[in-house]
This record gives C-alpha cells, sequence and structure tokens, in this order.
C-alpha cells in the first residue's frame, strides 16, 4: 500500500494527498478543473522542475504557465530539441547549432546542409508534424558512461567533451522519439505543448522564434538587429581562431593551463575594439563632427569602465575628454514619474530634466561657460556647486547613461555633433551546440556579484529586483540599440569561469524558502559546467574588475 504525502499547491491554495511516488503531472491530472491554464512545467520548494517529477516526501508546489519566465524558458529548450529531431529525421549526418539570441529569436547555423528557404520550410513542416505526433520528451538519468555513448553515436561530440571536463558520474538526458539531447534545465511533458512557433531565413542561417510575450498564441516577429548580428559574427568567428566555443574547450584549455593565455588574448582583443572606436571618433572630431559621445547599454553591461579605457585612447589622440554624468540631472525626487507599481521609476528617460541638459549643452557647444549640477542621492535634490565647464581645444564631451541611444535625450543638438556607442555583454560561448549561455545570466552575475562587494546588497534582493530592471531596459534601452554608431562587446570569453567561485558562495546565501531561490538554483546548476579559473592574471584595467574588484580605475 502506497504512503500518501500531503502537497501544499499553491495555485489554489490548499493542500492535496497523492501517492507517494507519483509524479507533478498526475497530480495535475487530478487537479486540472481546478487550475486554469495547462501548466508546461512546475515549481517545486522553489525550484523548476517536469512534470514528470516524483513526489516521495511533502512539498510546496505552484504549476507555472508558458506566459511565466521559467515556463517560457522550458518552451524554448523544448523548441530546440523538436527543432534537433527534425534535422535528424530529414537531413542525418547535418549539425546544428544554436548560437545566440537575437532579434527575438534564436540564430541558428546548420553545417553539412546548405540552409535555403527550402531547408527551413521543411523543418518547420517536420516540426509542426512533430506537434500533432504528441510525443513525449521522457527525462533520463544515466551514467556519464553511458550518455557518452548515446552521444558518441549521434556525432554529439561537443557534449562529450563537456562530460569529459565536468567529471560527473551521472547525466540527465532527454529522449525524444528515439534521439537523445541534454539541456541544463527541464524540457515540457510533450511535443503538443509546442504548438506556437516558427522558423525563418536569416542572415546565414535562421532564427527559431518562440511565442510572442505580448500574445503567446502567435510567435515572436523579428526586428532589426542588423549591428547586434555583427557584433556576435565577429566574436563567434574570435572564439573559432582561437578554438574555443564552447564551454568543454573553455575547460579542457583550463586543464591545461591555457588559461592565461586565453585571459591576454581576449584582453587584447577589448583593446583594439576600444581603440578602434576612439579612432573613429578621433576622425569624426577633426572633420568638423563629434563632440560629444554617447554610451548607453543595459545594467552591469561594464559601460562605466569602457567609458574610463576610451577616454584614455582619446588622450593617445590627442583629445581632451570630459565626463558628463546624466544622473546629475534628474528631475527632483518629488518630480520624479513613477512606475505601474507607484514606485519612483528612476529608470525612466523623464526622470532626467531634458530641457535644461538639452540647454546646457547647447550653450556649451557654443563656447560658453556652464555651471554643471551635482545631484544630491540623500535629498533627492539637484544642487549647484560651483563645478563649472568650458570646451577648450580638442576638448570632447563623454556622456554614459542608459538612455543615450535615445534621439529625445539629445533632441536639440545636430546629429552630426554626436557619436554613440552601444555597450553589452553579447555571449559568444556556448554551453554545447544546444545550449547558449544566456547574455542576461552572464550580466546578471556580474551584478549580483558588484551589488555584494559595493552596495551591500545580498544575491536576494539583486535578483528580487531583476525583472524590473529588465523590463526598463525592453522600454528605455533594447528599441535603441540599433541607432549606435559603433557596438562594443563587453564580453570576456574566460569571465564565466573566473566569476564562477564569486558567485557560487554569494547564490549559495540565497534562503531556499522565497521564490527568487530558483533563479539561484538555475545559476548555480548552469554555473556547475565551468571549471573555474583564478582571478590572478586578470589584469587591473580589465573591464571584468568593475564587477570582481582589484581595477586600476576608481568608481
Amino acid at each position: 500500500m502506497s504512503t500518501r504525502i500531503k502537497v501544499y499547491c499553491k495555485n489554489i491554495d490548499r493542500y492535496v494527498t497523492i501517492n507517494g511516488g507519483d509524479t507533478i503531472q498526475q497530480l495535475y491530472n487530478d487537479l486540472s478543473s481546478e487550475i486554469p491554464f495547462r501548466p508546461i512545467c512546475v515549481r517545486v520548494n522553489n525550484k523548476t522542475e517536469d512534470l514528470q517529477y516524483p513526489v516521495f516526501s511533502p512539498k510546496h508546489i505552484e504549476f507555472l504557465p508558458v506566459t511565466s519566465d521559467s515556463g517560457n524558458r522550458v518552451y524554448i529548450r523544448s523548441l530546440c530539441m523538436m527543432l534537433y529531431r527534425a534535422l535528424t529525421e530529414l537531413y542525418p549526418g547535418a549539425r546544428l547549432n544554436i548560437c545566440h539570441s537575437i532579434a527575438k529569436g534564436y540564430y541558428c547555423k546548420l553545417s553539412g546542409v546548405d540552409v535555403t528557404a527550402g531547408v527551413v520550410s521543411s523543418l518547420k513542416e517536420k516540426m509542426q508534424q512533430l506537434v500533432a505526433q504528441n510525443l513525449p520528451f521522457v527525462r533520463r538519468e544515466l551514467p556519464v558512461a553511458a550518455v557518452k555513448e548515446l552521444f558518441k553515436k549521434q556525432n554529439l561530440l561537443d557534449k562529450v567533451l563537456l562530460l569529459d571536463t565536468i567529471h560527473e558520474l551521472y547525466a540527465v538526458v532527454y529522449e525524444l522519439d528515439g534521439v537523445f539531447d541534454s539541456y541544463y534545465a527541464p524540457l515540457a511533458p510533450s511535443t503538443s505543448f509546442l504548438k506556437v512557433f516558427d522558423l525563418q531565413p536569416y542572415e546565414q542561417g535562421f532564427l527559431l522564434f518562440g511565442p510572442s510575450l505580448a500574445n503567446p498564441e502567435q510567435p515572436a516577429q523579428p526586428i532589426p538587429s542588423e549591428k547586434m548580428y555583427n557584433a556576435f559574427t565577429e566574436y563567434l568567428n574570435f572564439n573559432k581562431i582561437i578554438g574555443i566555443n564552447n564551454v568543454g574547450e573553455l575547460n579542457a584549455a583550463t586543464e591545461s593551463n591555457r588559461s592565461s593565455s586565453l585571459i591576454n588574448v581576449a584582453e587584447a582583443l577589448h583593446n583594439k575594439k576600444i581603440s578602434d572606436i576612439a579612432d573613429e571618433i578621433a576622425r569624426r572630431y577633426r572633420e568638423g563632427g563629434a563632440r560629444i559621445v554617447l554610451i548607453a547599454g543595459p545594467s552591469s553591461s561594464g559601460k562605466t569602465t569602457f567609458t574610463k579605457r576610451l577616454a584614455i585612447y582619446l588622450l593617445t589622440n590627442l583629445l581632451k575628454p570630459q565626463m558628463i554624468s546624466l544622473d546629475d540631472y534628474f528631475v527632483d525626487r518629488v518630480n520624479t514619474p513613477k512606475d505601474e507599481s507607484g514606485e519612483y521609476d528612476y529608470e525612466s528617460l523623464y526622470a532626467l530634466d531634458l530641457p535644461t541638459f538639452n540647454a546646457d549643452l547647447q550653450r556649451v557647444l557654443a563656447g560658453e561657460e556652464i555651471e554643471l549640477p551635482t545631484y544630491n542621492f540623500e535629498l533627492g535634490k539637484r544642487e549647484y556647486r560651483g563645478n563649472k565647464l568650458h570646451l577648450d581645444d580638442n576638448t570632447i564631451l563623454l556622456m554614459e547613461g542608459i538612455h543615450g541611444l535615445n534621439p529625445e535625450l539629445t533632441a536639440d543638438i545636430p546629429d552630426e555633433m554626436k557619436y554613440s556607442v552601444y555597450v553589452s555583454a553579447l555571449t559568444t560561448l556556448a554551453i554545447d551546440d544546444h545550449n547558449w549561455v544566456p547574455t542576461t545570466d552572464n550580466r546578471l552575475l556580474r551584478r549580483i556579484i558588484r551589488d555584494y562587494k559595493y552596495r551591500g546588497v545580498s544575491p536576494l534582493e539583486t535578483i528580487r529586483r531583476w525583472p524590473s530592471v529588465r523590463r526598463g531596459e525592453e522600454r528605455w534601452i533594447f528599441p535603441y540599440q540599433e541607432n549606435a554608431d559603433s557596438t562594443f562587446n563587453s564580453s570576456l570569453i574566460f569571465e564565466l569561469a573566473v566569476m564562477k567561485e564569486y558567485a557560487m558562495r554569494m547564490l549559495k546565501e540565497c534562503p531556499r524558502d522565497v521564490p527568487e531561490y530558483g533563479k539561484a538554483y538555475r545559476l548555480m546548476n548552469f554555473l556547475s559546467y565551468f571549471t573555474p579559473i583564478a582571478d590572478r592574471d586578470v589584469p587591473p584595467t580589465s573591464l571584468l574588475r568593475e564587477f570582481l574588484g582589484g581595477s586600476s580605475f576608481h568608481y
């Protein structure tokens, strides 16, 4: 006789009982009339699990829809495996590489078959057939030796290398209609959950689209992303040249004592890119154009260190950089706009005094001396403390802030007098061919470390605030990223391995009895794939030092 177990279900706010060993899917079948949506996954004791999860002891659970953050991630991962299954049937021997997210989709490349409109159409049609067949994604936990043999038979040698370098005894794989694959987080119960998707040819490959966040009944639509694509492609080519395309290859390099060489090469690439941007700004300046450099990017993209390093390279071009902080042009706190929850929205463009800001710029560009404001964050008011600014010959203004690419910020300044740079950590290192490293996770880990070390903010609070930060980015930053004259990719191929031990210590402090623990757990699971690299070889001028500490710059 099976043991009866009590489970608290947050969706219905009460305890229910199930047989020990039953899965969450079986529990949902009993409760489906009370749950107003079809769940794609479940949160068990604040960790995201698939619906095959068996219950052997009391739990707190919450069924999650596709529209939730975790549910959307499950949906996209499941689409990726379904795409791989379609490829193995239609084009045996072809290799799928899901590179990164871009243009509201996921950029995919194929080797072993030319990507044509016909190939993309055939893959889409096959995926639709798989949806109609309602095939299960079957989770299995097997000895690593057995998993490696499965992957060798499918020629997934990138996954074999990763398993070779993480030194675990067991590994989780998913099976779909006789094909095996691995993902570092759960998948959907079956292909029937994946009705909304699209494939569209794009550049040298194609884009995979999941549901639109605004309208989950329709697939997302592409947005212009040519500059982002070029930035990603440049770094993917760099990865290929140095032979580090995925975490397995990075781990192997670390184990063979090549990490210091990788650090030096990656830092040299940053130096070269910053130097190139400084040279272009100097050329524009001498042609009678740019006097203002606007530097924008999302949270934890490294804008501050980039700006300081750019200033050095501008000096080598015989220009005199002068910094202006956009924060000093905040309106008084009582006049700050509020968000939908009634909190002050400091990320809004209209938290800045745009008329005063533009008037000051016009005056200083006309040769006048102005008095710069200073924002008193304690009092929430702008003050004037006698800080004067006058542009001498060869002086160029540097302004760093999230709104730098928004044309409304400097609406009164002629375009030819402005040069804009978009800075973001466009992560190009993959876990393996079918699992990419999300740029947002990279930035969140940077922010967790920085907030903990320098702002006294716990990982819990940083994770709790992250959705609000992301909403602000979607509204105020990402729509304008293609406006940039130059794009600087601030990611470093070694950084996640260096950040691992910092981040793991901090993430372990996140309490298990809060919803944010789910994200902390997912990040720890993701970081477990990396062989750690000590930070001793990371130079003091590195952009990563803005987050780790030990920088030669003053912040």
